[in-house]
């Protein structure tokens, strides 16, 4: 029987050596207890592609308003969306009114939200979803609307309680390093005690540099589910390399950071907008898959192509990017040819081999072998993410080459065949031979 990306995770007979070779992976920090995104959440937010539009007079399909809202909940619902595990329908800034209401609380934009959040909560949760919802610890929010304060905080976290929401992104715009200190803990402490579950993404490394020693990940993690670790996406090629490259130089301080409840966030999926070519869509995809990043698209999903919409529901890609074990990938190589390799180990043995072109002038053949990778001795079941297709077997010390085009990418899905009982290993970077293409 043909092998199937279906059944690729499906071995049971683990090698014991393979259960301590995941754990070397894992964080032995705690994440928020809520019980929140335990693989990298999934959904829509609204602010790459809409930003601020809130001119609802002459762009009323566009501006920020709760029928847009509507309309994006409706797409997840009836076009696979939610299926697939989109299932998050994310408002960002200029939602709010100017002033909060009497009794203090931040209130929607009487003209762009008349029905108000409570009830476009229950609108998005009818249809099978969630909704999040958008602030900022600061006097104002980025796009100078009210923000929350220290002495909000709580009475902010009870608000977006009592209205349904279901995860909040706060954000840190109008502030210091001083109250962030203070105010994304206490938010988090907010949220638990309003006793509704709601997921908290914290933006508070992307406004410290996201590194040691300014960030403190270890405490990150145990207070927040995924957190912006670095510059807001921008609807071009290069802002996806310039995240990318930053995430990969990095990789040894943030790939502990992340695990089951607790995600590093390089930002938005931009696939089917208008900066990115279809192999550059197909690459940030993968990537991101690579990276065990949270999947937000930020798109319109009503004029959507066909082209990217395979792409952003790729299940095997989805597959991968969801694998409970929770462990993000690295950047294993980079050739002197513009070829870079990535590498993500996952449940059951198997695991994910990305290669990925820089290059700008053609399609590349790239040689080398699983042992040249960290693969132990053995033959691997080959599936290529983006074809469909299933390739030959490998022996681990066979040499393959992949034709990579300019901008784009190679994604394979590896399972070492059972002999003996045992399952082979899928790599360990730390047995990476010096291999220079």
């Amino acid at each position: 029987m043909p092998w199937e990306p279906g059944f690729l995770f499906i071995n049971r007979e683990m090698d014991p050596s393979l259960v301590i070779f995941a754990l070397a992976f894992s964080s032995a920090t705690l994440a928020l207890d809520n019980g929140l995104m335990r693989t990298p959440p999934m959904g829509w937010l609204a602010w790459e592609r809409f930003r601020c539009d809130i001119d609802c007079r002459h762009d009323p399909s566009n501006c920020i308003s709760e029928w847009l809202f509507r309309d994006m909940a409706d797409r997840l619902a009836e076009d696979g969306w939610r299926e697939l595990g989109y299932v998050y329908i994310n408002i960002d800034d200029c939602w709010s009114s100017m002033d909060r209401d009497k009794e203090g609380r931040l209130q929607s934009d009487p003209d762009r939200f008349p029905s108000g959040i409570p009830k476009l909560a229950r609108y998005v949760h009818d249809r099978g979803l969630k909704l999040g919802i958008y602030g900022d610890l600061g006097m104002h929010t980025c796009g100078g609307y009210p923000g929350t304060t220290l002495d909000t905080v709580a009475i902010d976290a009870q608000t977006f309680a009592d209205w349904g929401v279901d995860m909040l992104k706060l954000d840190g715009c109008y502030s210091n390093s001083t109250v962030q200190e203070e105010g994304y803990p206490l938010m988090s402490k907010a949220l638990n005690a309003t006793g509704r579950p709601i997921a908290y993404s914290c933006s508070w490394p992307a406004y410290e540099g996201g590194l040691p020693p300014k960030v403190n990940y270890t405490q990150l993690g145990e207070i927040c589910n995924l957190w912006r670790n670095y510059d807001d996406i921008q609807d071009s090629w290069d802002s996806v390399l310039d995240i990318v490259d930053w995430f990969s130089t990095n990789q040894d301080v943030l790939q502990p950071a992340a695990g089951p409840g607790k995600w590093n966030d390089p930002d938005m999926l931009i696939i089917g907008n208008f900066g990115l070519s279809l192999e550059q869509s197909r690459s940030q995809m993968a990537l991101w898959a690579i990276m065990a990043a949270p999947l937000f698209m930020s798109n319109d999903l009503r004029t959507l192509s066909n082209e990217a919409r395979a792409i952003l529901q790729n299940k095997v890609l989805i597959q991968i990017n969801q694998d409970p074990l929770g462990i993000q990938g690295k950047r294993l190589l980079q050739e002197k040819s513009r070829i870079e390799v990535f590498w993500r180990p996952l449940s059951e043995s198997a695991s994910a081999l990305l290669f990925f072109s820089r290059r700008s002038d053609m399609p590349y053949r790239y040689k080398n072998a699983l042992s040249q990778l960290g693969y132990t001795d053995g033959n691997y079941k080959v599936y290529d993410v983006f074809t469909g297709k299933t390739m030959p077997v490998l022996t681990h010390d066979m040499y393959f080459s992949v034709s990579i085009n300019p901008s784009g990418v190679v994604m394979w899905l590896l399972s070492p065949i059972v002999h003996r009982g045992k399952a082979h290993s899928t790599g360990n970077p730390s047995l990476l031979h010096n291999h220079v293409e």
